[in-house]
């Protein structure tokens, strides 16, 4: 049972990620044909075409790396100022030159007669803002509509004032144990005021200290500050109302406000039992907004990260938990959620979840300024968009279309530093995976 979830895991993920790539190419795609761009290729994946079927003039498939998508949108290159698009040019020219110009040749190898008023670089800079933006906005809206899905139709762990576990010693925690199973008590170490207090499983905290405790985030604070004092505790058992009494204990625990921290505060020694709530609308507006500013700083740290990655690839130091994954890694880890999950509808969640989440980076990643993402040719709509426009304000002549080949060598660097990035975290996730056991 175990291997048969661990698989539908992942075959979940797999078609998780081949929609998410295929709705946003489909958001090239419809506006592109909208306002009148042609478009000769949309296939999800690359390298050797599996299966396609040409619609008009338009060819549809699916292709055997699924790393990506794209649309052919024809004419996303002007030609240079005095040149024939449909040659190339044949002076003797600096190789980066030569580059640009073997690709300007190659964008107009599918343009027929009857097609220049078709080209991607024709259409006003507005337009080509939409049709770019469309994929980003694609990814972001998907990235919305799982996280509501999840938080609003199944919900969120909550912890509650229930207590679920009651500590039988005082164990010190240190940054290096954090990511490490608790030990096991040993005569040496101290009672747990909790165990002390005789606090048992099942019991409801209704106050500490006299001050009436609703949340668990509440008991919570009110423990960790009151150091090495006495406690008082009111608790509900089997619907009667108890006061236990003893003394709180300082202790090195865990950073609520820092998963990578620990602090010296006060221990009880209780965790609270947790139950699934569903949450409302503005959870998933505040969810996705934290989400989105810590995928930015992800993004930002990204250099960084990888090369720990490629040390922890060949064995220098060990690979980070909460570190980048290839989709192979982040396919593996939908297995075990759904494999180690409590029940199968928690361990579909929580794929639907990584998907929400491989969606919002998606997005914010192709906002990046720099071919080949979307960024750069939104970043080239915009740059023409004010030019123009301070042109006209300003009394000058129309400057014309922005040469967004100038950057192809840039767009080139990019796709290397891509593709050898995509190599190093499949090695990495294929000899040093990430894993949630």
């Amino acid at each position: 049972m175990t291997v048969l979830l661990f698989v539908l895991g992942v075959l979940l993920f797999v078609v998780g990620v081949a929609l998410s790539i295929g709705l946003h190419e489909l958001g090239h795609l419809i506006p592109g044909k909208l306002f009148g761009v042609k478009v000769t290729q949309y296939f999800i994946g690359f390298g050797p075409t599996l299966w396609s079927r040409r619609r008009g003039e338009t060819e549809y498939g699916v292709k055997a790396v699924p790393l990506g998508g794209y649309v052919k949108l024809i004419g996303m290159l002007p030609p240079g100022k005095g040149e024939d698009p449909s040659r190339l040019r044949s002076t003797d020219t600096s190789m980066v030159s030569k580059m640009i110009a073997e690709a300007r040749a190659a964008e107009y190898e599918l343009v027929g007669p009857g097609d220049e008023d078709r080209l991607f670089y024709r259409l006003p800079w507005w337009k080509k803002l939409i049709v770019m933006a469309s994929g980003v906005a694609t990814n972001l809206v998907l990235a919305f509509l799982l996280f509501a899905v999840v938080f609003m139709g199944y919900g969120v762990a909550v912890s509650t004032t229930t207590i679920d576990t009651v500590s039988q010693c005082v164990i010190a925690v240190t940054a290096a144990d954090l990511d490490q199973p608790q030990r096991e008590c040993t005569a040496d170490d101290p009672e747990a005021p909790a165990k002390a207090a005789g606090i048992l499983p099942g019991d409801r905290v209704v106050s500490f200290n006299g001050r009436e405790v609703d949340e668990w985030s509440d008991l919570q604070s009110a423990i960790r500050a009151n150091d090495a004092g006495p406690a008082v505790i009111g608790v509900v058992r089997d619907g009667e109302h108890l006061t236990l009494r003893t003394n709180t204990t300082v202790s090195t625990r865990p950073d609520p406000d820092d998963a990578e921290a620990v602090s010296r505060s006060g221990f009880l020694g209780v965790a609270p039992r947790q139950v699934i709530e569903r949450q409302d609308a503005a959870f998933v507006v505040t969810t996705m907004a934290k989400s989105t500013w810590q995928t930015i700083e992800g993004i930002a740290s990204l250099p960084v990260k990888l090369y720990h990655v490629g040390r922890a690839a060949i064995g220098l130091e060990e690979r980070d938990q909460n570190g980048p994954m290839s989709v192979v890694g982040a396919g593996r880890v939908a297995g075990e959620m759904t494999s180690l999950a409590d029940t199968p509808v928690q361990g579909f969640m929580s794929v639907l979840a990584l998907l929400a989440g491989l969606n919002l980076f998606l997005g914010m990643l192709n906002l990046v300024p720099l071919l080949p993402l979307d960024g750069g040719q939104m970043a080239g709509a915009i740059y023409e968009g004010l030019r123009r426009g301070f042109a006209r304000v300003s009394g000058r002549p129309d400057p014309g279309f922005v040469d967004i080949a100038r950057l192809l060598p840039v767009g080139y660097v990019m796709a290397s530093v891509i593709l050898v990035a995509s190599v190093v975290l499949i090695y990495a996730d294929i000899v040093a995976p990430i894993t949630l056991q």
